[in-house]
């Protein structure tokens, strides 16, 4: 069952505030595979306590960066689970995980944070290696 929408409404303004495109449905997810952007950030969304101490925080600040991707996507791990499912079949051989961070180039995974990238560390630590994947 999917939390109620009014919880998490305000986790996903963070993440669209920041120009995030949020993909509802296992179609969304294939368009925006399909568009083949040059260079795509991924979120897998959550309301895990990681997410709001570390992860959201975290992305917000790399964006800060000069080669943050432009194109930036998001779906919702527990609400939106079709989508979500469609997404991480793009993950693999990545085992599901919430939230993770993805870096897409040409549609395809090219960097993926997992749960355990996040969990445990620094908002900073984390803008850091997502300025470095960009940088790359």
């Amino acid at each position: 069952m999917p939390y109620p929408e009014f919880m998490v409404a305000p986790m996903r303004k963070e993440l669209t505030d920041l120009g995030f495109e949020e993909l509802r449905t296992p179609e969304q997810v294939q368009e925006f595979v399909n568009r083949k952007d040059d260079l795509a950030l991924v979120v897998v969304n959550s309301v895990c306590g990681c997410a709001a101490a570390n992860a959201r925080p975290g992305i917000r600040k790399a964006l800060e960066h000069a080669s943050a991707p432009k194109a930036r996507v998001t779906v919702f791990a527990g609400m939106e689970t079709d989508a979500v499912d469609e997404m991480r079949t793009h993950f693999l051989p990545y085992p599901p995980s919430s939230p993770c961070i993805a870096l897409f180039k040409g549609g395809q995974l090219v960097q993926l944070i997992e749960r355990s990238g996040i969990e445990g560390h620094s908002a900073d630590a984390i803008a850091d290696r997502l300025q470095a994947m960009f940088a790359e």
